[in-house]
């Protein structure tokens, strides 16, 4: 963990409350400060004859506001909070009436405890006092109203203040607030207002990105589209980062002409598309099935000098696996090694899914020994594509060595899984093993639907069994089970 700043405020008369101060601090950056011995410490500084300065409390308050959980205190904003208010019941004597800063530091607390709701009572004692406020001050404010997602956020922020005071990193908070619950529009009004009130509550490149962001998902893609131009028209100059996420989220929305418009304007503008911004696009083609566009791409960003990572790879790779091109997809798999990429787990699933599409068993095998040389350990995903191949082809022997390796290195099977062993031992004729498989499931705490139930009484209706048959029917009726969507392998 690390040590927070132990600082002394000694002076001749009150070396004592500095001390106590002290040990404060030293607890709380060693993450031994409890609630309770902070209580005991803080209700001895008070009896001190000489208090501390309010200088001095600040920077605890400050230290608490800032300290990550612990053991001992897992929320040291909420210990800030609770440590002036009963100060506060203590009375006046024990410091210098507090400052802007002391309310400044107590309505942040409020924020980083999450309650927000004793914001505004500190803010009312704040204009009581007659202490001049900041923006600071109402940016805080702000966080705790829009916490408890209260609508006079805006209404005090635009009615009620005077209009020196709020900033646009004021403006920015309920803009992020409006933005978060789906209010896309109504961030969009404050916008214009803060570009009409101009000086430093003029929107910035960060304000216009969250109104952008909202908006994309809220799946307005036209009002997203209309803003980045008119940021632009108000000459707030776009950066890298908000080319790409316009970008990355005109593909998503399958928006390509878009995505390539904003694409040519970023590098006329002088700003740099990475990788993230490429393989944006290049998803964006591989999910509407234009593999000429990947192929441009690809060629494009690497005569810019932007080599594809991992994540550009597999997008490609599994999209030539699905449309069956398995060996371009090869190919490609194995040049990642030569450029440097090391291929994951996920690589590895879509090679293995691509081969057990063709039933290339074989192929499947040697893969997995390359895995084992990459030191890549095989996730869920990779079993039960291995499993599913070999029962597909009725080879159960070799399924199962999978499945007992699955166990052996912690990987817990799921209902496709199990339902894969237990549907194909069924096809078989093998229902003492299919039997097995579905008390092991039950033990193992995996849900069961209605397609395993089926899977064992067509089973034992194959074998003329009807007797066993109509005992897995009592049972499906008795426990009440309904069908549930099959979780993918």
């Amino acid at each position: 963990m690390s040590r927070l700043q132990v600082r002394s405020y000694s002076s001749p008369v009150s070396s004592r409350a500095n001390d106590l101060l002290t040990e404060l601090h030293g607890h709380l950056g060693f993450g031994t400060l409890r609630p309770e011995l902070a209580h005991q410490l803080f209700d001895e500084m008070l009896g001190q004859p000489v208090p501390v300065s309010v200088r001095a409390l600040n920077g605890l308050f400050a230290a608490l506001a800032r300290a990550p959980p612990s053991t001992a205190c897992t929320d040291g904003p909420a210990l800030a909070v609770d440590l002036f208010n009963h100060m506060a019941r203590a009375g006046r004597r024990w410091m210098t009436a507090p400052t802007i800063h002391t309310y400044n530091i107590l309505i942040d607390c409020c924020h980083r405890a999450c309650r927000p709701d004793l914001g505004p009572a500190f803010f009312g004692c704040l204009l009581k006092t007659g202490v001049t406020t900041s923006p600071i001050t109402y940016s805080s404010l702000f966080k705790c109203l829009c916490d408890m997602k209260r609508t006079e956020a805006l209404d005090i922020l635009l009615h009620r203040i005077a209009d020196d005071l709020p900033n646009v990193i004021s403006y920015s908070v309920i803009l992020k607030s409006f933005c978060d619950s789906g209010r896309s529009q109504l961030a969009l009004d404050l916008l214009r207002v803060m570009a009409k009130k101009g000086g430093d509550r003029s929107p910035d490149v960060m304000s216009y990105n969250m109104v952008i962001d909202g908006f994309f998902k809220e799946g307005e893609v036209s009002k997203a589209c209309d803003l980045f131009h008119e940021m632009i028209q108000q000459g707030v100059v776009p950066t890298e980062v908000t080319y790409s996420s316009i970008i990355n989220a005109l593909c998503k929305a399958r928006a390509m002409d878009k995505a390539e418009v904003v694409l040519r304007h970023m590098v006329h503008n002088g700003a740099q598309p990475d990788v993230v911004t490429y393989t944006s696009l290049i998803k964006g083609y591989s999910t509407l099935g234009q593999l000429k566009e990947v192929a441009r791409l690809l060629k494009v960003m690497r005569s810019q000098g932007v080599m594809p990572d991992v994540v550009t790879y597999t997008l490609v790779m599994d999209y030539l696996c699905k449309h069956g091109r398995i060996k371009e997809a090869e190919e490609i798999f194995y040049s990642m090694a030569v450029n440097g990429q090391k291929r994951d787990t996920v690589s590895y699933s879509i090679m293995l899914h691509g081969y057990a599409i063709e039933g290339s068993l074989v192929q499947m095998i040697d893969l997995c020994e390359l895995m084992a040389r990459d030191g890549v350990v095989p996730d869920l995903r990779c079993f039960n594509i291995l499993i599913n191949a070999y029962a597909k082809y009725g080879m159960m022997d070799a399924a199962m060595l999978f499945f007992e390796d699955m166990l052996k290195q912690g990987v817990k099977p799921n209902e496709f899984t199990y339902l894969t062993v237990i549907s194909a031992f069924c096809k078989m004729g093998r229902m003492d093993d299919a039997v097995e498989k579905f008390n092991e499931m039950i033990d193992m705490g995996v849900p069961l639907d209605t397609e395993v139930y089926m899977c064992m009484v067509e089973g034992y209706f194959n074998l003329d069994d009807s007797i066993k048959a109509k005992e897995f029917i009592t049972k499906l009726k008795n426990r009440d089970i309904h069908h549930r969507p099959r979780k993918g392998n």
